[in-house]
């Protein structure tokens, strides 16, 4: 592993993650299109449904990603490389087990999802057609997370570029010959992913082999030391209930912008499109400052840390200007490339410079997340994402009395802006634990 912390070492951790997550809105697209092909609008909305409640359920473990990356990206900085493997172990594990309880719960899970989100008897037939077939596929999905995780940490990012590449093509290949050549409808999406999934998990595990040629990663006093996944359970447990307080915040925001009628709520939903460029764009970044962050930390160097975030910081700064600037210039005409309605053209277009603003305010929130997820400083994420919601909360239901869906859009950027300052003031004590001495069992936040 390179040894100077360079803007090159940087790009090279980060492109390969911009680039994997641009190929996500592709296979939506191929799905959607595939079905398209059948000539009913039933098969469409079941795969879209379909997709969106077993997204949603996966999302719950999302946390298995970051929290991996963060242990393993201390372990490696320490050079304890036995730990490292047996952090693989674990976070396989907890997949493993995630996945094995959504196969054995999903007749209730599907059952209240399908009550959240009621369709029509033909539509929900196929959806739960499509998702009892992917749902078998929860273990190697849930358990990539780790493995992704485990990559970004020791800055094998062209590894996750391979896996997202490796299951959209095969999932693409699949969907066309299973669709539009044997005819097998909407289950024909749900076996292409399954069948992509559990291959991107092959895939994953061969880029891991390293791990598992020594005896670390099967040394069961190790994997299920006590103390060690009673921290993996805190760190993962803290950036859950970040998670789930920043998804209050988006599914409330859309839920008030439905109060202001249907053409500001479809502007909205355009715009939040631009926050997700965004959000897709900086990944890649944060990304770098987890795992360079990480192993600074593992290391005990200060100024590797401090270097790591700037370097990381300031690339992540350029790319936020870069978009606020595109979304000024371009915004008008990607706003009309998404809708045909004049009338919410013109809306989203009046809502534009929230989104031109929201790169610059929201830039600082965003890569300390990355930050603090390669510190491990969880504590701190959950604690001032708290901070954050209330805050969001307090301001937004005044201001939308007073600015109606402005008031909307304020709260929400003010939000970005609180989390930013919060995190940003615990940053010198995430500096200060660098200086401190460290053991082995001591990696992860303390209460």
């Amino acid at each position: 592993m390179a040894n100077a912390l360079t803007h090159k070492r940087v790009l090279q951790i980060a492109v390969p993650i911009v680039l994997s997550n641009a190929t996500v809105p592709i296979l939506g697209v191929v799905d959607t299109g595939v079905v398209g092909q059948l000539g009913q609008a039933a098969p469409i909305g079941a795969v879209g449904i379909g997709a969106i409640i077993l997204t949603a359920f996966y999302w719950i473990f999302g946390f298995l990603r970051m929290g991996t990356a963060g242990l393993t990206a201390q372990a490696a900085g320490a050079e304890d490389d036995v730990e490292v493997a047996v952090l693989l172990s674990r976070a396989l594990l907890v997949g493993f087990a995630a996945g094995a309880v959504m196969i054995l719960g999903q007749i209730p899970l599907f059952w209240l999802a399908f009550k959240i989100s009621p369709a029509s008897p033909e539509v929900e037939s196929l959806a739960r057609e499509y998702m009892q077939i992917r749902v078998w596929s929860a273990p190697a999905t849930i358990a990539l997370y780790g493995i992704i995780g485990w990559l970004i940490a020791q800055e094998r990012t062209r590894g996750v570029f391979a896996i997202q590449v490796l299951m959209n093509g095969v999932n693409i290949g699949l969907d066309i010959l299973f669709v539009l050549h044997l005819d097998y409808g909407v289950a024909g999406v749900g076996w292409a992913t399954f069948i992509a999934e559990w291959g991107g998990l092959a895939l994953g595990l061969w880029l891991c082999r390293d791990a598992f040629a020594g005896d670390g990663w099967r040394d069961k006093a190790r994997v299920f030391d006590l103390p060690r996944l009673r921290n993996m359970a805190v760190v993962n447990t803290d950036i859950l209930i970040r998670s789930v307080l920043l998804q209050a915040i988006f599914v409330s925001f859309l839920f008030w912008g439905a109060d202001f009628g249907d053409v500001q709520l479809a502007a909205n939903q355009i715009l939040l499109q631009f926050l997700n460029v965004t959000a897709y764009a900086l990944d890649g970044f944060a990304a770098a400052a987890e795992s360079l962050v990480g192993q600074a930390l593992g290391a005990r160097n200060r100024a590797r840390l401090r270097r790591g975030a700037i370097l990381t910081s300031g690339w992540g700064g350029a790319i936020c200007a870069g978009l606020a600037l595109v979304f000024a210039i371009a915004g008008p005409c990607l706003i009309d490339t998404m809708t045909t309605a004049t009338d919410v053209q013109f809306a989203a277009r009046h809502y534009l410079p929230y989104m031109v603003a929201a790169p610059i305010v929201g830039v600082g929130a965003w890569m300390l997340d990355g930050i603090f997820i390669g510190a491990t400083r969880t504590r701190d994420m959950r604690n001032m994402m708290i901070v954050s919601a209330l805050a969001y909360f307090l301001a937004v239901l005044p201001l939308m009395w007073l600015f109606g869906n402005h008031g909307l859009w304020i709260g929400l950027l003010f939000s970005f802006v609180v989390r930013g300052i919060a995190l940003g003031l615990r940053y010198p004590s995430l500096e200060a634990a660098a200086n401190a001495p460290i053991f082995a069992s001591e990696i992860g936040p303390k209460f």
